[in-house]
């Protein structure tokens, strides 16, 4: 994928397990990388680790801020070829339970920031006459799970909206994809308790959890030349657990 080297490519959540791994692929492969997070001090250390990384604090829930940070973000890198929008956030509670603001939180900040995100990025590549969006959902999105159901209306919303997007978009030559992630060993599946950990691989045929490298391969993949016939997609890195 020597394609990628000196490409300008934005990665949202990059403070967290899966953004750090898909920063230190695209940086290995050349790409020019603005990662952004909320996380300064992460955000730091990535900057520290890779000379052509650079980064930006930002919070997606601004959604007022956006399309400022989209210009912001593309300036620091010299245009903008890629974004991967990786950032969410969950927010769990039975449907009975749920109150409002927990639903919009997490509906305003996975879905409608990603939308936001994606259409300030749309603008920039219809002048580039080309472009690539990665947008990451959740194996969840597809399957249903207790106590999430403001989170997986958020990740399948996402599916549905990247297909309407591409169409839109298909032939202005940007391709825009999704990935949708199982479960992945990070701080958030480090918490869960064992005897549920256990539940949960158990329903995994390959009889493990991701590792963040899955989906920051599957990334790259996407970000590339290389996918550049696929379209509305997404693609399902989760070890079998749902198969489409």
């Amino acid at each position: 994928m020597n394609d990628l080297k000196n490409k300008n490519i934005i990665v949202t959540g990059a403070s967290g397990g899966i953004g750090n791994s898909i920063v230190e692929k695209l940086s290995d492969l050349g790409a020019n990388v603005l990662a952004s997070g909320t996380k300064i001090e992460k955000l730091e250390e990535l900057k520290s680790k890779f000379k052509n990384v650079k980064i930006l604090k930002f919070d997606i829930s601004q959604t007022d801020k956006i399309e400022e940070f989209i210009d912001n973000a593309s300036k620091e890198i010299g245009g903008l070829d890629c974004i991967i929008n990786n950032a969410g956030i969950t927010q769990d509670n039975l449907a009975i339970r749920m109150s409002i603001e927990e639903w919009k939180k997490v509906i305003d900040i996975n879905l409608t920031s990603t939308f936001l995100m994606s259409k300030f990025a749309i603008k920039k590549m219809l002048k580039n006459k080309k472009g690539k969006i990665v947008n990451i959902t959740s194996v969840v999105g597809h399957t249903g799970n207790l106590g999430q159901a403001n989170y997986t209306a958020s990740k399948a919303g996402i599916v549905a909206m990247s297909k309407s997007l591409a169409i839109e978009y298909a032939k202005k030559n940007i391709n825009i994809n999704c990935i949708s992630p199982g479960f992945i060993k990070s701080a958030m599946t480090d918490k869960i308790e064992d005897k549920f950990k256990e539940v949960i691989i158990s329903k995994i045929p390959s009889a493990r959890l991701g590792q963040p490298e899955d989906i920051s391969n599957a990334v790259l993949f996407l970000a590339s030349n290389q996918s550049d016939y696929i379209n509305g997609e997404t693609l399902h890195v989760n070890g079998g657990m749902y198969m489409a």
